[in-house]
């Protein structure tokens, strides 16, 4: 007896909805049915223009030099950051030297950071492996110690003594 009285005054207490009120607004029963897409054009369903699209997406033969030996983790060669490097350009600035900072790695899209100090200004550049603007790009020293301990570098930008240290390699 005690039982049942406890087991209907908790369902009156309860919040869920009852049978006879109106249903809530957002509901799972007012559904938008999904916009349908554009199909494929028939020449892309054969596979004709795929290769077109790789071309053009794809990164230049050089590029994809300069990505497998400069950037891949694994290789002997690769940036490392501390390192003093630089990057030649096509258009203004055309060179630009200075300590690497951070690799950003995501295959084409790779990119890197590089800061100088010019004229007591602190000058940071990021350049991406992609640009047609990049030509080559070139060490002019490696890190001190063989690494640094950090793969972001961006403490050095509030201590330019730690970066001429870096440049002047000493310790």
């Amino acid at each position: 007896m005690l039982s049942n009285f406890l087991r209907q005054a908790t369902r009156r207490m309860s919040t869920a909805p009852k049978a006879s009120s109106t249903p809530y607004p957002f509901s799972k029963t007012a559904l938008i049915p999904p916009v349908p897409h554009a199909p494929l054009p028939k020449a892309l369903r054969e596979g004709k223009g795929l290769m077109h699209h790789l071309h053009k997406s794809l990164p230049a033969p050089n590029k994809q030099v300069i990505l497998k030996e400069l950037f891949s983790r694994h290789s002997p060669t690769r940036l490392l950051p501390g390192s003093i490097v630089t990057v030649t350009l096509e258009h203004a600035p055309t060179t630009f030297t200075g300590v690497l900072l951070a690799i950003r790695r995501r295959g084409p899209d790779t990119s890197f950071v590089v800061r100088n100090i010019i004229q007591r200004t602190g000058v940071e550049m990021q350049f991406f492996v992609g640009s047609p603007h990049l030509k080559e790009i070139k060490v002019v020293q490696k890190p001190p110690n063989g690494r640094m301990r950090r793969a972001k570098l961006f403490y050095l930008r509030d201590s330019p003594e730690k970066m001429s240290m870096i440049a002047g390699n000493k310790k």
